[in-house]
């Protein structure tokens, strides 16, 4: 039985920190979301410049290769689709989702959806988050901001869009580099009303 009838969409653009992506696929896989994943053109070097390990390119190799990452082979539901498929069913209004999360994002996704651009299934799957008004989070994951940037993301602000900056909290005393980016992933899930990292959340002086 999955947590919902209704899919989440996940971006992954070629920013750094693939491990917020893969950190959040696993946990969203293990509380039986459906998952629909979209990965763009830039993600591919990404992972060969970060890691040395290739993705495929081929949908159903991709989604074995995503599952192996988040260490997840059974539970939820993943479907991959193709950065150029602009096709595909996340591209269209009418496919009903819960909506959509782009973690890591890049600068330049950011850039195109504040400007309405669509060159791939990626951004034309937010772009149809934001006409639909349904929830789209974002997660940058650069610095320093430049003007530009802060003028982009204000737009995407202005029109919805929930920003949650790759920024961790240390009140939870973390352990580990997971411990700090499953507090960052959370946090962006939080956004979207899905509750399934645990972490320690802040209650209060004592």
């Amino acid at each position: 039985m999955s947590n919902s009838n209704k899919p989440l969409i996940l971006g992954i653009t070629g920013a750094s920190g693939l491990i917020y992506a893969v950190r959040a696929l696993k946990y969203l896989l293990c509380a039986d979301y459906e998952i629909q994943l979209v990965a763009s053109k830039s993600t591919y070097m990404v992972w060969q410049s970060e890691q040395n390990i290739r993705m495929p390119v081929e949908p159903v190799q991709q989604e074995q290769f995503w599952r192996q990452q988040a260490g997840v082979e059974t539970g939820g539901k993943l479907r991959c689709h193709p950065w150029g498929d602009v096709g595909a069913n996340i591209a269209s209004g009418s496919f009903r989702t819960l909506g959509m999360i782009i973690i890591p994002c890049s600068m330049s996704t950011v850039a195109k959806l504040a400007a309405g651009l669509s060159s791939d299934l990626l951004e034309r799957a937010a772009d149809v988050q934001l006409k639909e008004g349904r929830k789209l989070v974002v997660v940058p994951r650069e610095t320093p901001f430049s003007l530009i940037h802060l003028r982009n993301l204000t737009t995407l602000a202005e029109s919805g869009v929930r920003i949650v900056p790759a920024i961790p909290a240390w009140y939870h005393n973390p352990q580990s580099i997971e411990d700090l980016v499953d507090f960052v992933v959370a946090r962006a899930l939080d956004q979207l009303d899905i509750d399934c990292i645990p972490i320690q959340r802040w209650q209060g002086r004592l």
